[in-house]
């Protein structure tokens, strides 16, 4: 099994950052559902316990719409989406990193993982 390598985010201006512990990261989804479509994110999905808000907490806002599951947070002053949080099928709490946004992950050398969110 991999180790765990630790992985660093940010929103576009810097006032939301994240420490997030994942196995490496090689592949992420790109989702077609209305929001995903729109803002473009590639996700990652890790247990909410391995996700570390270092700073932005008061920087962030709220969004939700259809089933209301997941928070589709924003930074108030760049409105970059750089994670969101929800729960697993099973009920784990989980953030989903948007790749785009990982210091150390180049998105084009990932294997996108295509889901067809617009029909759930």
């Amino acid at each position: 099994m991999p180790d765990q390598q630790t992985y660093h985010g940010s929103c576009h201006c810097g006032a939301v950052r994240y420490e997030a512990k994942s196995d490496p990261i090689t592949q992420a989804m790109s989702c077609n559902c209305s929001m995903c479509r729109r803002k473009g994110t590639l996700l990652a999905f890790i247990p909410a316990a391995d996700f570390t808000l270092e700073t932005g907490e008061s920087a962030l806002a709220d969004y939700q719409f259809n089933r209301q599951m997941i928070h589709h947070l924003f930074c108030r002053t760049c409105g970059v989406t750089s994670f969101a949080r929800g729960v697993m099928p099973d009920g784990t709490p989980m953030v989903a990193l948007n790749v785009r946004c990982i210091d150390e992950i180049d998105p084009e050398t990932l294997t996108i993982n295509r889901v067809d969110g617009k029909s759930f």
